[in-house]
């Protein structure tokens, strides 16, 4: 197999669940030296998320889990804002500023610390986590400070990412000695990576994220964008941007034994003859390209472009859906002490939790469809009514806020 071959291994959606599903398997034989599997409480996870679910949207009209629900943070529509900055844009302009936006706000979304605060200055409001993440980069968008171009300030461009620095992101998110964020050098380093890709013109012909929806749909005449063809295209542009796995290129992408069948061994039978697989041993995750590609939907739709397979997309393994299959008990530590413990994102525990919450968000949207009686709801809307939200509520009331798991996060992954 070629180094290229193996990628495509690795980039492919069909693996990160077949992977997945390996390593959950793993867990309910009882070999896992972590966690204990209980499919049992799954119902426990279903009620959770229904009850969250009907409390936030109770016509069931349950919207995307995606960037965009962070930007009306304290119940304010500030896409309002936004569409008044573009009023004299022509639609496909209009569409590559919100992939733009999305792009830039998904990749500073990861983990803040339970210490950081935002306050906005339009509204006085005091927003923490993703949606004081989403609402302060939302006001640097606004205000140019992702964008070189005179005269276009709600803009993302390679120039103006390729001077970003932990002063400039401290600037952006008020951090000081009172006011720490986690991984400010590294979500730095990433917004001088992915400037690096965007100067790549074979990737991004207009050096900006916003490249992609002309990539995807020819400037905006497709009729639709299949998902796994926008994941594809993210992954490629993407490729030396999210480098927080050991496989070079393959990103969110992990070691773990129980990845994939023995060497020599297919569907359980032993033949000698099968070539040796390169990416044996390895489980991809790709969570925040997975959030950037449902974050990419939503402005796809508004420019009238339909987005097909969108549950090719996979449930995004991170601590909020992972935090409700442990407060669930679906799954539970065998060591409850770990729990204190900070967990490299590569170790075998955070690679099991991780891997685990894709194959088990799965069968938790199975049931959460038949209890609600909409076998139609896209896993999408179920992360969003949903499950993200349910192991949000679980967390506030148990720890009052805090993941039931510690992970030593250098903010490009969580």
């Amino acid at each position: 197999m070629t180094p290229a071959a193996a990628l495509a291994v690795l980039d492919s959606l069909d693996t990160v669940r077949e992977r997945c599903a390996r390593i959950t398997q793993f867990i309910a034989a009882g070999e896992s030296r972590h966690f204990l599997l209980d499919r049992g409480r799954l119902d426990a996870a279903a009620d959770a998320t229904i009850e969250v679910t009907r409390r936030r949207y109770p016509a069931l009209a349950v919207p995307y889990h995606s960037r965009w629900r962070h930007f009306t943070a304290g119940g304010i529509d500030r896409k309002t804002e936004l569409d008044a900055a573009l009023r004299d844009r022509d639609p496909a302009d209009v569409a590559r500023a919100h992939f733009d936006l999305a792009t830039i706000g998904v990749l500073l979304d990861a983990g803040a610390g339970p210490q950081w605060r935002y306050v906005e200055d339009a509204t006085q409001l005091t927003l923490t986590r993703s949606e004081g993440l989403g609402v302060a980069t939302l006001r640097a968008f606004l205000a140019g400070a992702f964008s070189a171009t005179p005269g276009e300030p709600a803009r993302v461009d390679a120039a103006a990412l390729a001077t970003a620095d932990e002063a400039m992101l401290s600037r952006v998110f008020q951090v000081a000695p009172d006011n720490r964020l986690v991984g400010l050098a590294g979500r730095a380093a990433l917004l001088r990576r992915l400037a690096h890709a965007l100067e790549d013109r074979s990737r991004f012909a207009a050096q900006r994220p916003g490249a992609w929806f002309d990539a995807l749909t020819r400037g905006g005449a497709a009729a639709d964008v299949d998902a796994a063809d926008l994941f594809a295209a993210l992954r490629h542009g993407l490729r030396d941007v999210l480098v927080a796995g050991p496989w070079p290129g393959a990103g969110d992408c992990w070691p773990h034994p129980a990845a994939t069948a023995p060497e020599g061994i297919a569907d359980g039978v032993r033949s000698p003859a099968l070539p040796a697989d390169p990416t044996a041993g390895f489980v991809p995750l790709h969570k925040l390209t997975q959030w950037l590609a449902y974050s990419l939907c939503e402005p796809l739709e508004w420019a009238g472009v339909r987005v097909t397979g969108l549950e090719r997309l996979t449930g995004l393994p991170e601590y909020r859906n992972g935090g409700l299959l442990l407060d669930t008990g679906v799954l539970r530590l065998r060591d409850p002490g770990a729990a204190a413990v900070a967990q490299a994102v590569g170790g075998s525990l955070c690679v099991e939790w991780r891997a685990a919450t894709v194959t088990l968000l799965d069968e938790v949207a199975t049931r959460v469809r038949h209890l609600l009686d909409r076998p139609d709801m896209p896993l999408a809307a179920i992360l969003e009514g949903g499950t993200w939200a349910a192991g949000r509520a679980l967390a506030a009331r148990l720890r009052g806020g805090a993941p039931p798991l510690t992970i030593a996060s250098d903010g490009t992954v969580f």
